[in-house]
């Protein structure tokens, strides 16, 4: 099999646990959402710490982050995937946030740029960032641009 052909099956079992992820996620399904993590993943995610290190630390900063709304959302945008072997990146914009416990939507088109590996013949996520751009004059984030 050529490496093309692998690569092109890697890239279609990455946007499937993409999808995966996004479900499991949305359902603010903590134990599903970190099954697609590593153990030693190091995720910098856009709030509250500069980086979180093992599958522990950020399971509990989802449960965190699953407390604070009634649903989540995530929406892909330009996603694109790069793999070579057992290695592999994504990046792409992510409008991710959720419904707050007053039922206002709290959502914004952060960046996102994740890195696989696959272990024991499942892809997993190794590294994970989230981040917005912020105005350097004001040092506030710039939640409010389109892609």
């Amino acid at each position: 099999m050529s490496q093309e052909i692998n690569n092109t099956a890697a890239e279609a079992e990455i946007r499937a646990l993409i999808d995966s992820w996004i479900k499991a996620a949305s359902a603010a399904d903590v134990d599903a959402t970190m099954a697609h993590y590593a153990p030693d993943v190091i995720a910098y995610d856009a709030i509250l710490a500069l980086q979180f290190k093992g599958w522990d630390v950020y399971r509990k900063h989802w449960q965190m982050c699953m407390s604070m709304c009634s649903a989540m959302s995530f929406k892909v945008h330009d996603l694109h995937i790069a793999v070579d072997g057992n290695v592999a990146f994504s990046h792409c914009l992510n409008r991710c946030g959720g419904i707050d416990k007053d039922g206002k939507e709290q959502t914004s088109w952060m960046r996102s740029s994740t890195g696989y590996r696959k272990i024991d013949g499942k892809w997993k996520i190794v590294h994970e960032h989230f981040s917005a751009p912020f105005d350097m004059e004001t040092s506030k984030a710039l939640f409010d641009l389109q892609p």
